[in-house]
Order: C-alpha cells, then sequence, then structure tokens
C-alpha cells in the first residue's frame, strides 16, 4: 500500500472523520464503522486532504483535464482545496466548479459557483463518499447541459465496497451505468490491512470483536465485483 493512503488512513482517524462503533446509513443499514468528511473543519486540514485528492487523482486520471467539480455541498471545500493541491503539488491550474442548491438570478447569475464550463472541457467530478449514487444522477445532468463536455471520472475519499442500487458496488454501478473511471483514496479493504490488531496512538482501532463485526456487515452487505 502506497504511503500516502497510510497516512490518509490515519489522518481521517486523528480527525474523527472515520469512526467505529455502531451506526446507521442513510439507506438504513446499521454498520459498524461510519465516514463523516463533516468532521475536516479546520484549514490545515483542508490542506491535506486536498493533498490526498490531488494524489488520487494524479494516479487515476492525470491531469490532463480542464475543471474539478463539486456537488453542493460538500463538495464546494473539497474541490477547492483539491484544486489549489494540485496547483501546488504539480504545477497544473485546474479550474474549480460547484453547482448552487438554487438558480441565482442576480449578480453572478446561474447554477454554477465559481468556474464556468465550457464547450470540450474535460471534468472530473470529486465527492466524499458514495453509497448509492443519487449524487451523480443530480449532477451530471448539471454537468452536461452546459454544452458539449466530457466526464473524464469520478474520484472519492473511501470506498465503503459495499452494494449499491444492485449486488455490485457504488462506484462499480456508477462506472457501468455513466461509464465513468472512478477511484478513491482508500478502499475500506486499505483501511482494515492497515489498521487491524497494529497499534496507533497507543491503542489497536480494529481489535478482533471490531474485525467480526465488520466481517460480518460484509457478509450482508458486501459488492460483487
Amino acid at each position: 500500500m502506497e504511503n500516502y493512503k497510510k497516512e490518509f488512513i490515519e489522518f481521517m482517524v486523528d480527525c474523527q472523520v472515520l469512526k467505529f462503533g455502531d451506526f446507521v446509513t442513510k439507506s438504513g443499514r446499521k454498520t459498524p464503522f461510519f465516514v463523516n468528511t463533516g468532521f475536516y473543519r479546520t484549514g490545515k486540514q483542508l490542506r491535506r486532504l486536498g493533498g490526498y485528492y490531488a494524489e488520487a487523482i494524479k494516479n487515476k486520471f492525470g491531469l490532463d483535464f480542464d475543471v474539478l467539480f463539486g456537488p453542493a455541498y460538500k463538495g464546494i471545500p473539497l474541490t477547492v482545496a483539491a484544486s489549489m493541491a494540485i496547483s501546488e503539488k504539480y504545477g497544473t491550474d485546474i479550474r474549480y466548479c460547484s453547482n448552487r442548491k438554487e438558480v441565482k438570478d442576480h449578480g453572478d447569475k446561474g447554477i454554477l459557483l465559481g468556474s464556468p464550463i465550457n464547450d470540450g472541457d474535460r471534468v472530473v467530478i470529486i465527492e466524499d463518499v458514495t453509497t448509492a449514487g443519487t449524487s451523480i444522477e443530480e449532477t451530471l445532468p448539471i454537468i452536461m447541459a452546459q454544452g458539449n463536455v466530457e466526464t473524464v471520472g469520478l474520484v472519492v475519499s473511501v470506498d465503503r465496497m459495499e452494494r449499491g442500487q444492485g449486488e455490485k458496488s457504488a462506484l462499480k454501478e456508477i462506472e457501468e451505468k455513466y461509464k465513468l473511471k472512478t477511484t478513491a483514496i482508500v478502499t475500506m479493504a486499505e483501511v482494515i490491512e492497515h489498521l487491524y490488531n497494529k497499534e496507533y496512538n497507543g491503542k489497536i482501532v480494529i481489535d478482533d470483536s471490531l474485525k467480526e463485526a465488520i466481517d460480518a456487515y460484509y457478509e450482508k452487505y458486501g459488492a460483487n465485483n
């Protein structure tokens, strides 16, 4: 596993973004782990987060694209942080863009915030975590309505590796339905590999008991890719 992935896993734990316990997802699934990117709350955290996204984007898609699009609302700080990191780390100036929930009819009008999307633009979408693909269904029509645009792919922070609408993972379903490449900074398999029965900050984050609960969750909801 690449070092930046290991660092990102520990970073999520430090920021309390990655938590273990008893939770319920939006889809009603009882889960022993939860990823809440709302806990990235400082400039220092966002700077680091942007760097991890930038590395994942470069590794999967390269930097030959024009616009990084972050769906409102959580995608707004993600696209700003990642586009700044791409500039700082790789010297490539990518435009950033997000949508508004409501169309603005005065001042800076329209549904887009940040850069406009133009004919011929190549766009990468950035999100936090995708479990059902609902956001993509809302986002793609907005992007495609801007003109003759190529959507290159989607990057998320964590691939939960569980079923979406069917038997395959949400990311795999998105790839097949929308012909999009997808990637994640880390997968839950990598999280487990790095944290299981290993001490971090003086304690074992994933012990045998928690590992059993995670295994049981994937037995029930794990994706068949």
